[in-house]
């Protein structure tokens, strides 16, 4: 009687389980149309938004829509946020209009190019010091100087070297007391070109960053290191630089954030953060048919989309544990949205267990969904299981050499111990049909599978619903590069 009794209660458990996962797929479709994804990667995509480029009006009406939809559905404000808006501060810096070095008299064959810092004019002397690592300051009085180096060092001979080398000799010549640094740099004049193009333009910034603006480092081009030789052979040197027109103001952009309270009296103290960007690139360089408007439909319209999917279904059905939504402005000039929340979250991020972010480049393969991180974190299974549902197939990074997981917002979140895998359109190598359409001005809405997207965002529905209601809390797997932060974190 008793074996009977334990294989007829067993049979019921099953049966309730099986039913409570067909119930998830059901409310997980319940709500996503074709039509409705098309409405919002048409708008958010359309050439009237003009790139949603941070800091410009267009990004603004991009936000207002969002934030639209979310009080449409019924998520809430999250308390500490300005309605459905976290403040995003940023500083913009326009170029210099006046860039000068004269090098011991002599002016320089192409204009400086400042990378660091503000206006200066300095007329004094100068001192060489090889390639300004702490080595090269032995013995020197910097004080106050202004400071000759090579660029890179004797391994590190590359423009990428060169440049990571940078911040180590800005950080030993401010904590040695120099003025400011000229950096000369042996490199091949079209990639000069690139550079000096690259910090013509304006730039924005964090204001919350560490200001760099107290300090000035300046690149100047040195074609076989003819004036580092120069700068050697004598005992004493000068400059004249001048450095001018640079302005600077404060520009308020904004994270677009709402929250759904969960269901269950214990788990909706645990958040889960559905996230991804809405800014793209704006206005860049005309293609062959003369567009110039980079419309950003799938990076990252899509992931946005699929994030406002979510928002939907969980107003109407939320999961046991509690959500969180943050639309990050900021992430194509430096995953600056997500950077600003982790330093200044509205919700303590001890309580947010999972961030399932949500950024494409392109696709190539629609029978997948490509998942940055699939198996770092115990939510496996839950993203697979809910993949095969809507016929899709989830699998991990197949990339690794672009190091894919940490170039989206999600790798702040991870950094915080937070585990954090980012969900994308399908493809089994970064080439091709990927990146056909990466930052590009044919990435338009016209240019996608709605049938595909149909299958994906349900798959991402799923996913957050299995995760949302499973007893067992996501972690990192066991030996995770982020495993200790999130134990630090979490308190494990």
């Amino acid at each position: 009687m008793n074996r009977i009794y334990f294989f007829l209660t067993s049979f019921l458990l099953c049966g309730t389980t099986l039913l409570f996962s067909q119930t998830d797929k059901e409310l997980a479709a319940s709500l996503i149309t074709k039509e409705k994804i098309e409405g919002h990667i048409y708008f958010l995509a359309s050439d009237e938004l003009k790139g949603r480029a941070t800091g410009t009006n267009e990004i603004k009406i991009a936000a207002q829509y969002l934030a639209n939809n979310f009080r449409a559905y019924g998520a809430k404000p999250v308390p500490g946020a300005n309605g459905y808006f976290q403040d995003v501060p940023f500083s913009k810096t326009t170029p210099a209009t006046t860039r000068s070095l004269l090098v011991n008299g002599e002016e320089t064959a192409t204009a400086p190019v400042p990378v660091g810092g503000g206006n200066i004019d300095y007329d004094g002397t100068a001192v060489y010091l090889n390639y300004g690592l702490e080595a090269d300051y032995v013995g020197q009085d910097v004080a106050e100087k202004l400071v000759y180096v090579k660029a890179g060092s004797e391994t590190a001979t590359s423009p990428q070297e060169m440049f990571r080398l940078m911040e180590e000799k800005r950080e030993l010549a401010k904590k040695h007391g120099a003025k400011a640094v000229i950096e000369l740099a042996n490199i091949n004049p079209m990639v000069w070109n690139f550079i000096e193009n690259a910090f013509a333009e304006s730039r924005m910034t964090l204001q919350n960053e560490e200001d760099e603006d107290d300090f000035n480092y300046i690149w100047a081009m040195d074609p076989n290191n003819e004036t580092a030789n120069s700068l050697a052979s004598k005992r004493s040197n000068f400059a004249k630089l001048t450095i001018s027109g640079i302005e600077e103001q404060t520009i308020m952009c904004r994270n677009v954030v709402a929250m759904i309270e969960g269901t269950d009296p214990k788990l909706k103290d645990e958040y889960i953060i559905y996230s991804g960007h809405y800014d793209h690139v704006g206005i860049g360089t005309p293609d062959a048919s003369g567009d110039s408007i980079y419309n950003g439909a799938r990076d990252n319209v899509v992931g946005v989309t699929t994030v406002l999917s979510m928002a939907e279904n969980l107003a109407k059905h939320p999961t046991k544990r509690s959500a969180l939504f943050i639309l990050y402005t900021g992430e194509e000039m430096g995953l600056h949205g997500s950077s600003y929340y982790v330093e200044n979250p509205l919700l303590p991020l001890e309580k947010m267990v999972f961030c399932f972010n949500s950024d494409n480049a392109g696709y190539s393969d629609t029978s997948l969904i490509t998942i940055f991180g699939l198996g770092r974190t115990t939510a496996k299974n839950d993203i697979k299981v809910a993949s095969t549902a809507f016929g899709l197939t989830a699998i991990d990074d197949p990339a690794p050499e672009q190091n894919l997981f940490e170039r989206s917002d999600n790798i702040n979140f991870a950094r915080k111990g937070i585990p954090s895998p980012t969900f994308s359109m399908g493809f089994r190598s970064f080439d091709g049909q990927v990146t056909d359409t990466y930052h590009k001005p044919n990435d338009e809405a016209h240019t996608i599978d709605y049938d595909y997207l149909v299958k994906f965002f349900k798959s991402y529905v799923l996913a957050g619903r299995l995760i949302g209601n499973n007893p067992k809390t996501p972690f990192w797997t066991s030996g995770d590069k982020y495993e200790a932060a999130g134990k630090a974190l979490f308190g494990k």
